[in-house]
């Protein structure tokens, strides 16, 4: 079974995060607790030191027994030093020795009339915190007290406290770690589903489509892998439908030019006539060929993006009529009504004049083929700022569902149509692509049975005078 390595680093990532925000939250707590914790200890020790100050002022005699039993009641020890050094424990009725933590640098400091502060810790690692404060008695220090507070109970207190923090810690660890194996699990579902079906169209196999469920980015990705994998499987029809058609395409010139020019090689004509006649019909299949050629020539210079123009000022109306000249001959032997309708005031455009005509011959190329009776209308007019230019028909029209598709190249309308009427499918994609490179757009409208309208759009050339005219 291969390894979500997807979930895996997503649910790593998160932990990580997880765990980092654990640390902090508890580190946080547990300051926050001990400081809290000290400062209360601090308050009241010093409230403690200041009323037992104050009661040694009064009477040293009276006062060392009343300070014994509050204390006792205080939960802390209460240390006597008198000027000449000597330290009296009031825990008990005698003298004892001076503890560890009271030192003379301190007591100096007291019997001099400063407070001092700090914290102790034994040798069975019981932390003290310790406050001493002078007793004075007519303005001057006799002697001075130090009260010990154990901190046992804040220590056990905060033990307690990490304790909870961990576990708490410990539980939340063990329910995101649940939840996020979950989670990873169901946002990486959708990415190994595209990974997977990816690797089906790598091997070939187009027609796999992910079904998709969300509308976020997610969702949008899967949607646009759907609209690849139907681009790449109608690229692949149309590709092999091409190859199809430019095979018969090849082959109908090459064998009409093999065949006619082995009859007159071999001088079977009768007649100057049928030898003119024949000698006509391997010219114009000569010029199919080269037709034919100059399309996939384009094509593979499209393709790696070698197609140079030279742009040019373009009086459209000299190539329009220079285009129906050359299909005229077509119309006529199709009995078709050619309709032209060349506005004079069109101000000229920028482009290249050779695939220009190019440009508009496919699209009248496309009209005769496509028309079995009727008109072919073709106009110039200006619009706004640009010129426009409309080749219409009455032929069999295009389906909508196709409409989108038929500036692709190698796309054709319905196989049928293909065999009946011929063509390679290239001609709509390189006017689409010439007509962009010059500045120009493309639209088609179409009604199945009814015709096809195609209207080119150019805007004006600037350094032309025309072209600013409004």
């Amino acid at each position: 079974m291969t390894m979500n390595r997807i979930g895996l680093k997503l649910g790593v990532a998160i932990m990580v995060l997880i765990i980092v925000i654990l640390l902090s939250l508890g580190l946080a707590v547990d300051r926050l607790f001990t400081t809290f914790y000290d400062a209360k200890m601090k308050e009241d020790t010093q409230e403690i030191a200041a009323h037992f100050t104050t009661m040694a002022a009064s009477d040293e005699d009276s006062s060392q027994s009343m300070i014994r039993t509050f204390a006792e009641f205080s939960n802390v020890k209460v240390y006597w030093l008198y000027a000449d050094g000597r330290v009296l424990t009031l825990e008990g009725k005698k003298e004892q020795p001076s503890p560890s933590f009271i030192r003379k640098s301190e007591n100096r400091r007291l019997l001099s009339g400063h407070a001092v502060e700090f914290r102790f810790q034994d040798g069975h690692h019981n932390r003290y915190y310790v406050v001493g404060k002078p007793v004075k008695r007519d303005k001057s220090t006799r002697s001075a007290i130090y009260i010990a507070s154990s901190m046992k109970q804040i220590d056990n207190s905060l033990y307690r406290l990490r304790g909870l923090l961990i576990l708490s810690g410990l539980g939340a660890f063990l329910l995101a770690l649940g939840m996020i194996l979950i989670m990873s699990k169901l946002l990486s579902r959708p990415l190994l589903q595209m990974q997977h079906m990816t690797g089906k169209m790598a091997k070939g196999d187009w027609d796999a489509r992910l079904k998709i469920k969300s509308r976020d980015e997610i969702g949008m990705l899967g949607r646009s892998i759907n609209d690849l994998a139907a681009s790449l499987q109608r690229y692949r029809d149309t590709r092999q439908a091409f190859f199809s058609n430019i095979s018969h395409e090849l082959r109908t010139p090459v064998t009409y030019l093999q065949g006619y020019a082995k009859v007159l090689a071999d001088g079977m004509v009768q007649s100057d006539n049928e030898k003119k006649q024949y000698l006509s019909i391997i010219y114009q299949e000569s010029v199919r060929l080269e037709r034919l050629i100059n399309d996939l020539f384009d094509l593979s210079k499209m393709e790696e993006g070698q197609i140079k123009l030279t742009m040019e000022s373009l009086d459209l109306k000299g190539l329009m009529k220079a285009a129906l000249q050359k299909v005229k001959l077509k119309a006529e032997n199709k009995h078709l009504s050619l309709q032209v309708d060349i506005h004079e005031h069109v101000p000229c455009i920028h482009g290249d004049s050779q695939r220009m005509e190019q440009v508009l011959l496919n699209l009248l190329e496309n009209a005769i083929r496509y028309t079995e009776s009727g008109t072919i209308l073709v106009q110039l007019k200006k619009q706004n700022n640009a010129a426009v230019v409309i080749v219409s028909d009455t032929g069999i029209g295009i389906p909508n569902e196709e409409l989108p598709f038929i500036f692709e190249r190698f796309y054709r309308v319905e196989k049928s149509r293909a065999r009946k009427y011929g063509g390679t499918g290239l001609g709509l994609s390189i006017v689409k692509k010439y007509v962009e490179m010059q500045g120009g757009t493309v639209h088609v409208e179409s009604t199945a049975g009814v015709g096809t309208t195609f209207t080119l759009t150019f805007p004006f050339d600037k350094h032309e005078k025309g072209g600013m005219i409004s």
